[in-house]
């Protein structure tokens, strides 16, 4: 169950931001680029926000695969993978966070990237 639990969490917190990202791409790129407005990654927003979307939309399709193939009883493989790609979005989003010296938006990432941590482990652990 709590392989399920946590691919369902990842799967909706990655497929919500991934498709915010495509449906609303102009409103995420205009935040983006004033983010990074005082940095070396101004120029390459819109860069960074189609590989942040990429990332997020893998991480979120691969957490909800790996949720219906555990209920159909096919293992965690998938849903493995899944988890891993989200460590690796949030390491961006973290990155991002960092460099813009937004450091409150990174310390609220730390508690997604501990959940994904124990998801990893979870669902690399049958």
């Amino acid at each position: 169950i709590s392989q399920l639990i946590s691919s369902a969490f990842l799967a909706t917190l990655f497929l919500q931001s991934g498709i915010d990202k495509v449906i609303d791409r102009a409103t995420n790129l205009e935040w983006l680029t004033g983010h990074f407005a005082k940095t070396s990654l101004r120029a390459s927003a819109p860069l960074l926000l189609f590989v942040i979307t990429i990332l997020e939309l893998a991480a979120g399709t691969l957490s909800a695969v790996g949720c219906i193939l555990l209920l159909a009883g096919q293992g965690s493989l998938i849903g493995f993978y899944g988890a891993v790609l989200a460590a690796f979005s949030i390491l961006a989003l973290f990155f991002g966070q960092r460099i813009a010296k937004e450091y409150a938006g990174a310390a609220v990432l730390v508690s997604y990237f501990l959940l994904t941590l124990v998801a990893i482990y979870l669902l690399g652990s049958s």
